[in-house]
């Protein structure tokens, strides 16, 4: 039997205090300090009471359960597709490899193709249809951003219909049941930790997108993530800023809360 190291648990707990539990505190800590380093309660009070907070609030929200729906709606079926091919890992790969590349780069990359001289544009000039305003709006923001969290969203499904006995629906579909029924009734309710999984690691970073909001939506698509780099950075408000990110961490908290696996206890008995 092979002896615990003491050493291991030390330096993960040393991570843990410095990279998770220490910017939390200090995020907490600067949220109740105004402009001027008073200590007060104004930030809490200004972003409760402002309604330009509180739409920025439904805004990132809204943004955000439309880039997951979308993103949903597009991974489990190529997840499930996956599944079903022979080089499945190879595909996956594939699938996985964009995320390898810095955001930065792919946002610049659609900035080439979704502009009045891009590609698409091009391409819609050569069949009549002529340039359209692509760049710079919501559908484009969201398009984007969807692209980018997809190997998010797929990853979890993926592992969970990998793990699906298929004994489940073979015995469904012997019992006479229609495709839609096997899906509705086994393969979906038995894959829906790993649609949560997906769920989770797609809506919380969706909640606080910046720079995606300003490279792809032209600053037309207003959400926390851009008021918290306002704060920072340009009116130097580290107050508000952080005030803003408490709420999205209790936001966030809420969401892992909502959407984590819950195990049912056993009856007395058994």
């Amino acid at each position: 039997m092979k002896r615990f190291n003491p050493a291991y648990s030390f330096l993960y707990i040393l991570w843990i205090v410095l990279f998770v539990i220490a910017p939390l505190v200090l995020i907490v800590y600067q949220s109740f300090f105004d402009i001027s380093g008073h200590l007060t309660l104004a930030n809490y009070q200004a972003y409760f009471g402002s309604g330009t907070y509180l739409k920025m609030t439904l805004n990132s929200i809204w943004y955000a359960l439309l880039i997951t729906l979308l993103t949903l709606l597009i991974s489990y079926p190529t997840a499930y597709w996956l599944n079903q091919t022979k080089n499945k890992q190879l595909w996956l790969l594939l699938i996985i490899l964009p995320t390898w590349i810095n955001l930065l780069l792919k946002a610049y990359a659609f900035i080439g193709i979704l502009s009045q001289n891009g590609s698409v544009n091009h391409f819609l000039t050569f069949v009549g249809i002529g340039p359209q305003q692509l760049l710079f709006t919501n559908a484009s923001f969201i398009f984007v951003a969807a692209y980018i969290e997809i190997p998010f969203m797929i990853l979890p499904i993926f592992n969970a219909i990998d793990e699906l006995n298929p004994s489940f629906v073979n015995a469904s579909r012997d019992l006479g049941a229609t495709n839609w029924q096997t899906f509705s009734k086994v393969i979906f309710p038995l894959t829906i930790n790993g649609v949560k999984a997906g769920v989770q690691a797609v809506f919380i970073p969706s909640l606080s997108l910046f720079m995606l909001t300003r490279l792809i939506g032209g600053n037309k698509v207003i959400t926390l993530g851009t008021a918290i780099e306002e704060h920072f950075l340009v009116t130097q408000n580290w107050g508000m800023g952080s005030t803003i990110g408490v709420v999205l961490i209790v936001a966030m908290v809420i969401i892992m809360f909502v959407t984590g696996e819950r195990r049912k206890k056993g009856r007395k008995g058994e």
